[in-house]
């Protein structure tokens, strides 16, 4: 593609928050009919670049060309105008709207647009519920409402920041197709991800930032994943992976050979969107839930919780019976849970990191000791799960999503859980940092907790799960053994029980 195919150019942007310079000198450039792949590690500066371009936020220096015009002082409005449309991490929806209102939001021709939603709905093979309201929705939902209003909108600059962090395998190969036929008509697509198979298979060109700075540009077919890994990692020798993760990452050592007691034990539990599960969860041992979208997996975890009523059932914590107690005395006996959606369920936006760290441990702490307590208990996370931060009492608004995920795991570790819920644990996380996730988890897992794992990416409770449970549906369809464990079975698991039930067929 030569230089007159060059629909959006960025030359020496630079933003700073608070003096500190999260972009230095960017250089980029993206092609009409390109799909660019944009990677790094958490914090490194991408969705700040996006935000600039989309008018979120606005460059401190450096100058911005959309087919040649220079672009300045844009609002996300103009941006929407000129063509320019942001997927963002976290979907950014009005609540108390329906799905069709959010997707439809300020566009002119009422039927027309609703005959194009139809159509693109079809092509996505999507159920959303367009009726619904848009709060009600679980996170993948979300994340397929914002896609649709990109579509919508034949946008120029395409930009999707983790679209298929809580996707499945299945959907984001739906969206992938989409995604191509965008590029085949003529529009530009950046394409953020950490999951570098996805990456491989779309994208033409490819940049890589770390620390405010594009360390690697070019072609995709140009670079390994080594390469691009290494390009990716922080500098600092302390922040790589240990020997003991890689050769745990490499080897997918489990503790599945271990005897160990029951810690919890759910039998015939129903509730909102499943019935009739019953499985156990033994100390030191980690036990996947998993299944497509739509499965019941979350609201089988929040039941566990408290946040849902049973309506059938038992559930036992060792001897201790849960479906009567509140959710703060479901903590207090040693279940604790991670929510899948960490922004509205798991973290005090604005409140600060040492908050964030201690909160569902805050009872247990005396008042004057809080603040010296707090500041050691995050700076202890920091080191293990290497949480980018430049002060203990920014908000937690302030950082990168994979640096949120990272705190609000920490919040969870340090209510000192015997049963540990993990919902989506490395949603928006990049490459190193979920090697540390893991890392913790591992240890969590040696002191004899129990750990279930919730995760769309399939790969990731294959790799994790010393048993896993499988779902579709609100119902329980089987389980697999340690020796028995691969993406590829639980979703022939799932899917081979969908056929039987009703002839569906997974593409």
């Amino acid at each position: 593609m030569g230089q007159s195919n060059v629909l959006l150019e960025i030359t020496q942007l630079s933003k700073a928050f608070s003096g500190v310079a999260v972009l230095k000198s960017i250089d980029f450039q993206l092609r009409s009919g390109e799909i660019h792949a944009l990677l790094g590690g958490n914090g490194a500066g991408k969705s700040t670049l996006m935000k600039i371009i989309a008018g979120i936020e606005q460059a401190d220096s450096g100058v911005m060309l959309l087919a040649g015009t220079r672009l300045s002082l844009m609002t996300p409005a103009q941006a929407h105008r000129c063509g320019i449309y942001l997927v963002p991490q976290e979907p950014l929806l009005f609540p108390s709207l329906t799905v069709r209102e959010n997707i439809l939001f300020r566009l002119p021709h009422a039927q027309a647009d609703m005959r194009k939603l139809e159509r693109l709905l079809l092509e996505m093979e999507s159920t959303l519920p367009l009726n619904a309201l848009a709060g009600t929705l679980a996170v993948a939902d979300q994340q397929q409402v914002e896609i649709l209003r990109g579509l919508m909108r034949d946008a120029r600059v395409l930009i999707f920041d983790e679209p298929t962090a809580s996707l499945t395998p299945i959907e984001s190969e739906r969206l992938f197709r989409l995604v191509r036929q965008l590029a085949q008509q003529g529009a530009g697509v950046v394409f953020i991800s950490h999951k570098l198979p996805e990456i491989r298979a779309l994208a033409h060109q490819v940049s890589v930032m770390r620390d405010g700075c594009i360390v690697l540009q070019g072609a995709m077919t140009d670079w390994n994943d080594e390469a691009l890994v290494a390009a990716m990692m922080p500098q600092e020798p302390a922040a790589r992976l240990s020997a003991e993760q890689q050769l745990w990452l490499q080897a997918g050592s489990k503790v599945s050979d271990q005897q160990n007691a029951q810690l919890m034990r759910v039998h015939e539990l129903s509730g909102e969107g499943f019935r009739h599960i019953s499985f156990d969860v033994k100390a030191g041992e980690i036990l996947g839930l998993a299944g497509i979208v739509g499965a019941g997996r979350t609201e089988l975890a929040e039941t566990l919780y408290g946040l849902r009523e049973a309506s059938s059932g038992t559930v036992h914590l060792q001897d201790i019976p849960l479906l009567p107690l509140s959710t703060a005395r479901r903590l207090h006996a040693g279940l604790v849970y991670l929510p899948e959606d960490r922004q509205r369920s798991g973290l005090y936006l604005d409140a600060p990191l040492t908050w964030n760290v201690t909160a569902l441990t805050l009872p247990q702490r005396r008042w004057w000791l809080r603040p010296q307590q707090e500041k050691a208990i995050l700076t202890r996370y920091q080191r293990a799960l290497g949480i980018r931060l430049s002060d203990s009492s920014q908000l937690a608004r302030t950082l990168s999503g994979g640096n949120q995920q990272k705190l609000l795991l920490a919040n969870c570790l340090e209510a000192m859980p015997k049963v540990l819920i993990v919902d989506e644990p490395t949603r928006g996380v990049d490459v190193s940092a979920r090697a540390d996730i893991y890392q913790l988890l591992r240890s969590v897992v040696a002191q004899q907790v129990g750990l279930v794992i919730i995760s769309s990416d399939l790969d990731e409770v294959a790799l994790l799960a010393d048993r896993v449970v499988v779902m579709y549906q609100g119902e329980q369809v089987g389980e697999l053994s340690a020796s028995a464990v691969s993406a590829e079975n639980i979703l022939h698991m799932a899917w081979g029980h969908a056929r039987q039930t009703s002839g569906a067929s997974p593409c």
